[in-house]
């Protein structure tokens, strides 16, 4: 097996995990690796020792190794702020298709982290995503990442119909577009979780702009019931995103998820002009990084506000909901 078909790009930022056989772990302990979601060295040295163990096959001592041998080829200590700072000006950000949005965004979907949308029923969240499938394709001048698309859909609400139409309307090719969007459905929180652990491989074959779950959670809002399971829920909604972060982190890509929201029926509610708040609490409040409020305006029209973000300034805009995706508010 020749080094150069193992070694990704420098500009990928990533190398694969088949790798660690030339320092000297057994293939038989890489595919079991393989098995559990880690196609990347890095996605090894970002884990932990305990994480390991719990695969079928992986003792104490080879997980010690592995980890070793990850630990050695990842970059994980200190540096400078400068450094961080050089290096965020080349995070590719994709265009939501509104250029409202895109400029209270500071360029669109900022790659690399978890985006959040949320809000109530018909404010736009799936439409949203629909048109990052297409924009995501164009080429980075365009507001692209020129590469694939991963759709997760929990909620059966993924139209490819909405996705011919969005292609038109940016001049690409429909049948590429589509055939360039990797689709599953899931039905349960388990199921939700295991199409993670196929996400590397298909990652480190091919080029993703992005990554969506449409809902990351309306599944756990009927698998977890009442507040007996209320620590359990948590504890499984955790994991899940701590595993999108891992894949943000490995490939660089947009993570961008939808959330429901739930009505506020306590005794403050009364005294909040708008008492809907996002389902998931303080374990999807901390996974993300930037959230993103969505509800109804006049007619076609939405608004999107900056709820949260560690960078944007809170702003809000209006944009509409049009056949071929996310446009421009209309008058």
């Amino acid at each position: 097996m020749e080094e150069k078909n193992l070694l990704i790009t420098d500009d990928q930022g990533y190398n694969r995990i088949e790798i660690l056989e030339k320092k000297g772990i057994p293939i038989s302990d890489i595919k079991k690796l393989q098995e559990e979601g880690y196609y990347t060295v890095e996605s090894v040295a970002y884990s932990t020792k305990k994480k390991l163990l719990e695969i079928r096959g992986i003792s104490d001592a080879k997980a010690e190794k592995v980890i070793y041998e990850a630990l050695g080829m990842t970059p994980l200590g200190f540096c400078s702020a400068l450094d961080i700072y050089e290096s965020r000006k080349d995070l590719i950000h994709l265009t939501s298709g509104c250029e409202a949005l895109d400029k209270i965004l500071g360029g669109g979907i900022e790659t690399g982290g978890i985006t959040e949308l949320f809000g109530e029923f018909r404010t736009g969240k799936t439409q949203i995503c629909h048109t990052l499938c297409v924009s995501c394709q164009l080429p980075f001048d365009k507001g692209g990442g020129e590469g694939k698309a991963l759709f997760i859909d929990t909620e059966s609400t993924f139209r490819p119909e909405r996705i011919v139409a969005a292609a038109v309307r940016f001049n690409l090719n429909s049948k590429d577009v589509l055939d360039n969007i990797v689709f599953a459905r899931a039905y349960n929180t388990d199921h939700q979780t295991n199409l993670l652990k196929k996400v590397g491989d298909l990652m480190t074959k091919q080029r993703f702009a992005i990554l969506i779950v449409d809902s990351a959670t309306a599944l756990y809002r009927t698998d977890y019931i009442g507040r007996g399971e209320l620590a359990a829920r948590q504890q499984h909604m955790a994991k899940f995103f701590r595993e999108l972060q891992r894949l943000a982190d490995a490939f660089g890509i947009a993570v961008v998820v939808t959330n429901q929201v739930s009505a506020q029926v306590d005794g403050s509610s009364s005294f909040i002009t708008d008492p809907k708040k996002p389902i998931g609490g303080n374990v999807v409040a901390h996974a993300v990084q930037t959230r993103l409020y969505l509800r109804k305006g006049k007619g076609a029209n939405r608004i999107c506000k900056i709820y949260d973000s560690p960078k944007l300034p809170n702003a809000e805009c209006e944009f509409s909901i049009t056949e071929a995706g996310i446009g421009n508010a209309l008058d």
